[in-house]
């Protein structure tokens, strides 16, 4: 990144004020290194003391605008070799590849995006950008809030993985766990791909970009209070319809909307089953 440009009002050496035209060299000086990468816009006998006054102003403005770590616009100036080249206003472009513009199929030359200006300059002196990033940075403060306010959160589950599955949260991945699916180990986990469910978000970590969330603790809070309110309902000999969750040896326990019942096997027929 090149130096802020200054313009010196004294000799350092013998203390004394710099006339208009020594001055006028020294901004030359400074800009020279401009004029070398566009040779075509620079004549310096062309320019008074008051031009160069307003582009050293002009440039400063656009490198104190400009930060890394932050999500600015960019035009896209074209799409090749599966890349797109964008122009942030800076004195290079950045390319970034046509894969992370996934939700944009109609990207085109001329449209304006917003992407993480990762570093002014690169190894070969070109800009680093990012749109996947610059997605995450988005999408994350909206997830933190779901998180510390313990807000649930709708998410797809988009592919199955070691340990569990990934699911989709506002366009950024998050994990979650095979024992997080349900209150019950799920037999064919693929039967639930692409199908959408709200999650728990229950661990998160920016650095890493780790995101992790639970169905099951959604599924426990519904059971719960779903329980709450059948305990104040049952009387004794009532007749109610139930769900058969389990069988066992002497009897079946039997769903009856939130809390499980015994149906022991002598009351289950008047004869031996």
């Amino acid at each position: 990144m090149m130096p802020e440009l200054e313009t010196p009002t004294s000799d350092a050496a013998l203390g004394t004020p710099l006339t208009q035209r020594e001055k006028r060299d020294a901004q030359k000086a400074q800009l020279r290194p401009l004029a070398n990468r566009r040779p075509e816009l620079y004549e310096e006998d062309e320019y008074s003391s008051e031009d160069y006054d307003r582009m050293i102003e002009m440039y400063q403005g656009t490198m104190a605008a400009i930060e890394e770590g932050e999500i600015v616009k960019a035009k896209v100036m074209d799409i090749r070799d599966n890349m797109v080249v964008l122009d942030i206003g800076f004195k290079s472009e950045g390319t970034i590849p046509l894969e992370e513009f996934k939700d944009l199929p109609d990207l085109k030359a001329g449209d304006e995006v917003e992407v993480l200006l990762e570093h002014l300059e690169d190894q070969e002196g070109s800009v680093v950008l990012s749109k996947k990033k610059a997605d995450f940075m988005r999408v994350w403060e909206r997830i933190r809030v779901a998180y510390e306010g313990d807000q649930p959160v709708e998410g797809t589950l988009v592919k199955k993985i070691k340990g569990g599955v990934v699911v989709d949260l506002m366009g950024v991945d998050a994990f979650l766990p095979g024992s997080q699916i349900a209150l019950r180990r799920v037999p064919n986990i693929d039967e639930l791909l692409g199908q959408k469910y709200e999650f728990k978000i229950i661990k998160l970590n920016k650095r890493r970009r780790n995101i992790v969330v639970s169905r099951r603790v959604i599924l426990e809070t519904e059971r719960a209070g779903k329980r709450e309110k059948l305990m104040k309902e049952l009387q004794k000999d009532q007749v109610r319809k139930g769900v058969v969750k389990n069988i066992t040896d002497f009897g079946a326990f039997i769903d009856l909307g939130g809390v499980d019942g015994l149906l022991h096997i002598t009351d289950m027929s008047w004869g031996r089953i």
